[in-house]
């Protein structure tokens, strides 16, 4: 096989019907559209219309709710954390938000960082951030590191 060779299947690709292009096209005159009438004119969008009947998305009722002033927060596997130590790239003496930031782990803080127990985990970290999972927590101290949250620092 020779790059001048390559095609595709056999009806893999369709030629695109020309409509208004003379009687012999099959489409011509009017293009498919019929005489007259709104829809055979240009600029019509009558998505969701039904003919003056109340529409079925005005029909159907409002559901949920959006917190306006909802926190999100950035989210941390512990797996993570643990390649980044081993990578030296940070420091398991003592790891901030600050520094979750600035070692690229997480790029943007949000309203917080948030730490969740996915992958394995056995350095002895000292972690603090906004909040934790308690599977996380007990990940962390079973390592033989601590883990603290600001929920848990406000608590006390």
């Amino acid at each position: 096989m020779k790059l001048h060779e390559l095609r595709d299947n056999p009806g893999a690709t369709k030629r695109k019907k020309r409509v208004a292009r003379g009687p012999g096209s099959g489409k011509g005159k009017t293009a498919g559209r019929g005489i007259k009438g709104q829809k055979s004119r240009s600029g019509v969008a009558l998505n969701g219309y039904e003919g003056g009947q109340m529409p079925l998305y005005q029909r159907l009722p409002k559901r949920g709710f959006n917190k306006p002033n909802q926190k999100s927060f950035a989210v941390v596997n512990l797996g993570l954390i643990q390649k980044f130590i081993d990578a030296k790239k940070l420091d398991a003496a003592s790891i901030t938000e600050e520094t979750l930031v600035s070692s690229g782990l997480v790029r943007r803080k949000l309203d917080g960082i948030r730490v969740l127990a996915k992958g394995e985990f056995t350095a002895k970290a000292t972690i603090s951030v906004t909040g934790a999972s308690k599977s996380a927590v007990a990940m962390v101290e079973a390592a033989g590191g601590s883990l603290t949250t600001q929920a848990a620092a406000a608590a006390e």
